[in-house]
């Protein structure tokens, strides 16, 4: 049995087959999913989904992205509906700098450096009280981090034992991976790694010591080969396991028993996926 860790599906691209993507997802052995808030609004509609479906999950939080467009008084709004039992962590949180004015629109403009700065600072000041949330909640965290690494660890440092993070859609080096292994967290493989110019994260994902790794699909987005440029679904991490255990040299089958123990640990799951 396998568990997308991340997937959106409160997003528009599931509401005509809702139903068929998650049959889908049990027929290839995906017995747990996981959907991951962005806003407040999502979030909410996350935990609507995890309590209607046994076999759905869901995490609030602010994506990073939304940040500076995020209503000041987000927080006590997430840690009401964090107190669902169907709210495994916080997220998905982070710092995002692959997007700011001075990317999309480069050139010497005193403007869009200052937008910059009050971007990244939203960012810092909504990750911050999302962690501070985490840790009295007694919750981990899936951490969205792109162009921003060092941002984003300096920021987590000061929490090292107070709670585990997970980065999700990771595709970075395995050095890169240690840092994070150093202080407990793990890293979450999408469909990125079966794409033919991937080489570093197909390293990455050999090279870990079993446990310090799961799977996802971030579907819709960037669904595995073959189905790469289509809409991502949860079904999918099946082809994901699978090259990954080929990467490894390891069956499906053993694979997926280390990282469904992972899940539960990091999840705080029952080792039964039949939750009420």
């Amino acid at each position: 049995m396998l568990t997308d860790t991340h997937a959106h599906l409160d997003f528009p691209d599931f509401a005509s087959d809702f139903d068929a993507v998650l049959a889908r997802a049990e027929a290839a052995g995906v017995h747990r999913i996981i959907t991951i808030g962005t806003t407040v609004e999502g979030s909410h509609r996350a935990v609507a989904l995890a309590e209607r479906h046994r076999n759905v999950f869901a995490t609030v939080g602010i994506h990073p992205g939304q940040a500076h467009e995020t209503n000041p008084d987000f927080i006590p709004q997430l840690r009401t509906l964090a107190r669902s039992p169907r709210v495994v962590a916080i997220g998905e949180i982070g710092r995002d700098h692959h997007r700011l004015p001075s990317i999309l629109q480069p050139g010497p403009d005193a403007d869009i450096a200052t937008q910059d700065q009050a971007i990244k600072d939203a960012q810092a000041s909504v990750f911050a009280q999302q962690l501070t949330l985490a840790a009295e909640l007694g919750l981990n965290v899936v951490i969205h981090e792109r162009d921003a690494w060092d941002d984003t660890l300096a920021q987590l440092a000061p929490y090292h034992g107070r709670l585990r993070a997970v980065f999700h859609c990771f595709g970075k080096s395995p050095q890169h991976a240690r840092q994070l292994l150093a202080h407990n967290h793990l890293v979450s493989f999408t469909g990125i790694v079966t794409f033919k110019n991937a080489a570093v994260v197909q390293e990455t994902a050999r090279s870990l010591p079993a446990g310090t790794f799961m799977f996802e699909t971030d579907c819709p987005f960037l669904a595995p080969v073959p189905h790469r440029g289509k809409r991502a679904e949860p079904g999918q991490v099946r082809i994901i396991a699978q090259h990954i255990a080929d990467l490894r040299s390891q069956s499906l089958e053993e694979l997926a028993l280390q990282t469904e123990a992972t899940a539960n640990n990091f999840f705080r799951f029952s080792p039964s996926p039949d939750c009420p």
